[in-house]
């Protein structure tokens, strides 16, 4: 019959062990689930002032509005701009990491088994199975492919929006080119004619890479434009009016375009 409860190994009939002894646990299983990486600097020891950074940039305490990734992000910066002869870059990153975490974040690692990590990658690989399951994952795909433009929401603000997402699950694998139509599809009518009117007739005409230079130049000069504006407004736009201050843009936009036609230079064809 199985037995759960067994001795351990090395010591199956130590009769001079003192029987509580067998209840209390010992130091190395209360170690780090981390195991120690090997350095060959001398004298090496964590530094002040990478706590004090890691305080600053903020300790992911494992919460479902914190961001795994955005966390990882900012951890790495902050450990990769020390350059310490004779300790490698993922050898700090495990040494440090456990500094970066609390509350739920703590926990997790401290339930890991002890002694069970030695590389970076397996350590950020078990991190985010943890806090970027494949429900997570699916959520904000979903939020991605669903892109809206809000009511009163500038074309500024819908972009930027739709960027964060994109940042939020980077590894979403939806093709680029369904992501540029599922942003386009997504705008107001006014906002995606003024859109196309800039785009020389219609966006999606362009590669991925030129939509997105379009869309940014155009974001940034909307952005300057309404931030201009509203010091000087004594009052909020409605959304009728910015709708019709995006179509008046759009129709200037198509104007100019076939101005800019019209003074193209017919090619001559030469006769045989």
């Amino acid at each position: 019959m199985f037995n759960p409860i067994q001795v351990a190994p090395e010591e199956p009939n130590n009769r001079n062990r003192p029987i509580n002894e067998y209840g209390t646990p010992k130091l190395d299983e209360l170690g780090s689930c981390i195991i120690k990486p090997t350095i060959t600097a001398l004298n090496f020891e964590l530094k002040p002032v990478m706590f004090n950074m890691l305080n600053a940039a903020g300790q992911f305490g494992g919460h479902s509005s914190e961001d795994p990734h955005a966390h990882l992000r900012k951890f790495m910066m902050i450990s990769d701009s020390f350059i310490i002869a004779g300790v490698t870059k993922d050898a700090l990153r495990l040494m440090l990491f456990p500094y970066s975490l609390r509350d739920l974040g703590k926990d997790w690692l401290d339930s890991l088994q002890p002694q069970s990590i030695n590389t970076w990658e397996d350590l950020t690989g078990k991190f985010l199975r943890k806090f970027f399951p494949p429900p997570k994952t699916t959520k904000l795909r979903n939020d991605i492919l669903g892109f809206r433009q809000l009511d009163q929401e500038s074309l500024y603000e819908a972009w930027e929006r739709f960027k964060e997402l994109l940042k939020k699950c980077q590894h979403h694998g939806i093709a680029e080119y369904i992501l540029m139509q599922t942003f386009h599809n997504g705008l107001h009518g006014p906002t995606r004619a003024l859109v196309d009117a800039t785009a020389g007739g219609a966006m999606l005409s362009k590669s991925y890479d030129e939509s997105w230079e379009i869309l940014d130049t155009m974001a940034y000069n909307n952005h300057s434009w309404t931030s201009e504006r509203a010091t000087s407004a004594k009052s909020t736009p409605g959304r009728l009016e910015l709708d019709a201050i995006t179509a008046l843009s759009a129709q200037m936009a198509i104007l100019s375009n076939k101005v800019d036609k019209l003074g193209q230079k017919p090619e001559v064809v030469q006769q045989v």
